[in-house]
């Protein structure tokens, strides 16, 4: 039998959005530019356990980063960057503040790297 969720869809997305913004340190005027794009229920039946897949995008790009939040509301550190873009153009720098962009340019470059590894 699957564990009862004890926190609602809605404070799950708080809770993600909070903790990507205090992981990367964003000051509060930034934090505006993250929104929740999707939020689902997983349980796994097998151990007994539900939780939370909370996608946060930034504003106005494909990238996203999936949050889980478990039963309880805590989120776990190791959430999953999703992005078809592997590099960061000049204009989109333009338009982001600067603890955003350092963030997208990170992770892009990351991803371009294991691409081009798995492209050897």
């Amino acid at each position: 039998m699957l564990s009862r969720i004890n926190i609602a869809p809605e404070e799950a997305q708080w809770r993600a959005l909070a903790f990507v913004a205090k992981a990367w340190e964003l000051p509060l005027s930034d934090q505006e530019w993250l929104v929740v794009l999707t939020t689902r229920l997983i349980g796994a039946r097998l151990i007994g356990e539900s939780w939370y897949v909370v996608e946060i995008g930034v504003k106005g790009l494909p990238n996203k980063w999936a949050v889980q939040v478990d039963d309880t509301g805590a989120c776990d550190p190791d959430y999953t960057f999703l992005c078809p873009i592997a590099t960061l153009e000049d204009s989109e720098v333009e338009l982001f503040p600067p603890a955003i962009t350092n963030r997208l340019r990170a992770k892009r470059h990351t991803l371009a790297s294991t691409r081009a590894v798995r492209g050897a």
